[in-house]
């Protein structure tokens, strides 16, 4: 109960003090210990559609015959109108007891698959309702609702500085705990369903699921491995019949998605509009999660994505205003439009995370990977697809002190330098570098060049067009002369910044005199 209670302290990611700016104390979460964590959640968890709210009660007593409960949520799809009571028992053996005596209807209609998703029917007609009022359990209740524009001004609307904002932004609108238990729940119903043919299969969430990053509606990012433990038993006589597979032999990497989007398809309860994409780079099933209502990606040649997101836990662990500014920053760009749903020649969410890194980088207040590769040791050693190096220390604690004067800057100051730096950085020449923790020279011409920093040859900003360059630029400079004028904007923050953007621009231009002169010192616009 301990380690439980630890972390969801530290998933919360660090409870702050509007007033001082100061974190509480709280221990390091390692990243393998947090997937785990939430692994053994999802495998004693079982998710129950009930008629509404009011049939917590009746499914608490029910299910409590058969094990003991240890959490109990009531959430609401909002798109379905569908409720469901989400329940954590307190050992595995509890779980294969209900499944046990679940039961299937309908059976010359069905594949009778055996699946954590349940749906309760009251053969007690006579439990009314003041059994429910009178009920001393407490159930803890979330909504899938997804705030709108309009519901995230009301929150910030009456709040006094930009600093505050940002925080209340970040908590508003990022991944809370029943989200994040849904996710590795969904991962965890799928390599169950597959557990016969592979005993050893797991499927890992990745991505904003798991690396601190992710909001209320983000994506799950699923990456699939046939052997957890890929350890040849050197004491055994038997050898296992097989046939032969290669994760680099795209061709058989295909047949093997092209047959589990077919089981999943027929066969898993919950999922539906299943979409092939498989010549991609990397080959992905989409899939849709209707019980959850979760957009969903599995691949399974996308083993470095997995250490990439570990890599951007652990950056979001070294100081508790990189998540907050990262938030505010998204929602800054989704709002100018320079981030968008689709794919297209647009910077993406993923860049816009290392920039924010990489300008913490600047200050000092984060290290550079190769420092975190320099203090790793032999248990940090990880190599990938034959030829990425996914090697750097694990135990932040372990990493040499980062202290600058700038350690204790606000949010407010961190965001309109942000904007600053950006606005006017080289990048005609220059490339942004997480490895190196400061920029590099072009490896070869592109409008934007940002550095993977585990595939180092590799520009996750390739897509980005000279026009949209600019247009960031553009929207920067904007977002500095917003945040300098707040008195004449009514003192709005962030309100201004993202949400007002006309009001602030034309604003703008009713106070520049010299349009010739902008142009003349703003070579970067054609």
């Amino acid at each position: 109960m301990a380690i439980f209670h630890k972390y969801l302290y530290n998933i919360n990611f660090l409870h702050t003090d509007l007033t001082t700016k100061e974190t509480k104390e709280s221990k390091y979460i390692m990243y393998d210990d947090l997937i785990e964590h939430r692994r053994l959640q999802a495998q004693r968890s079982v998710l129950i559609e009930i008629q509404s709210y009011r049939s917590c009660n009746d499914v608490h007593k029910y299910c409590s015959r058969y094990g003991k409960i240890k959490n109990i949520f009531y959430y609401s799809n909002s798109r379905l109108l569908r409720h469901f009571a989400f329940i954590e028992f307190e050992h595995q053996e509890h779980i294969d007891k209900i499944l046990s005596i679940s039961t299937h209807i309908n059976y010359e209609q069905i594949i009778p698959v055996h699946s954590s998703n349940l749906w309760y029917r009251n053969l007690n007609k006579s439990i009314n309702n003041t059994i429910f009022k009178e009920s001393k359990t407490q159930f803890c209740k979330y909504t899938c609702k997804i705030l709108q524009d309009g519901d995230i001004i009301k929150i910030l609307k009456d709040i006094s500085t930009i600093s505050e904002q940002i925080l209340s932004l970040y908590e508003a609108t990022k991944l809370n705990d029943i989200g994040v238990r849904l996710r590795f729940y969904t991962a965890y119903q799928i390599e169950r369903s597959f557990h016969g043919l592979f005993p050893n299969i797991a499927i890992l969430p990745f991505g904003s699921t798991v690396n601190g990053f992710g909001k209320q509606n983000c994506d799950l990012d699923l990456s699939l491995h046939f052997e957890k433990e890929k350890i040849e038993k050197m004491n055994s006589n038997l050898v296992f019949h097989t046939k032969y597979f290669s994760i680099t032999d795209k061709h058989r990497v295909q047949n093997v998605m092209e047959i589990i989007a077919g089981i999943m398809n027929i066969c898993i309860p919950g999922i539906f509009n299943i979409r092939k994409i498989l010549q991609a780079r990397v080959p992905i099933i989409k899939f849709d999660h209707k019980l959850t209502e979760i957009e969903c990606d599995l691949s399974m040649t996308n083993t470095s994505a997995y250490y990439m997101s570990e890599l951007l836990y652990m950056y979001g662990e070294m100081d508790w205003r990189v998540r907050p500014l990262i938030f505010t920053i998204k929602a800054w760009a989704k709002n100018c439009s320079l981030t968008k749903d689709t794919a297209g020649p647009w910077i993406t969410n993923f860049s816009l995370s290392l920039l924010v890194l990489f300008f913490f980088q600047q200050l000092k207040i984060l290290p550079p990977l190769d420092l975190l590769q320099s203090c790793a040791n032999t248990n940090d050693i990880r190599l990938v697809d034959s030829h990425i190096d996914c090697t750097f220390l694990r135990d932040i604690t372990k990493i040499p002190q980062y202290t600058l004067e700038t350690k204790e800057e606000s949010l407010e100051k961190l965001l309109l330098n942000f904007f600053n730096y950006y606005s006017t950085f080289d990048f005609e020449t220059k490339a942004i570098s997480l490895r190196k923790g400061k920029p590099i020279l072009k490896p070869e011409q592109c409008a934007l060049y940002i550095c993977n920093p585990l595939e180092i040859n590799l520009n996750v900003s390739k897509n980005v067009k000279i026009e949209e360059k600019h247009r960031i630029q553009y929207e920067m400079r904007n977002a500095v002369w917003t945040m300098e004028n707040q008195s004449k904007l009514k003192n709005l923050g962030l309100i201004n910044l993202i949400f007002n953007r006309k009001e602030a621009v034309t604003v703008k231009f009713k106070e520049s005199i010299n349009i010739k002169k902008i142009f003349e010192t703003d070579n970067s616009i054609v």
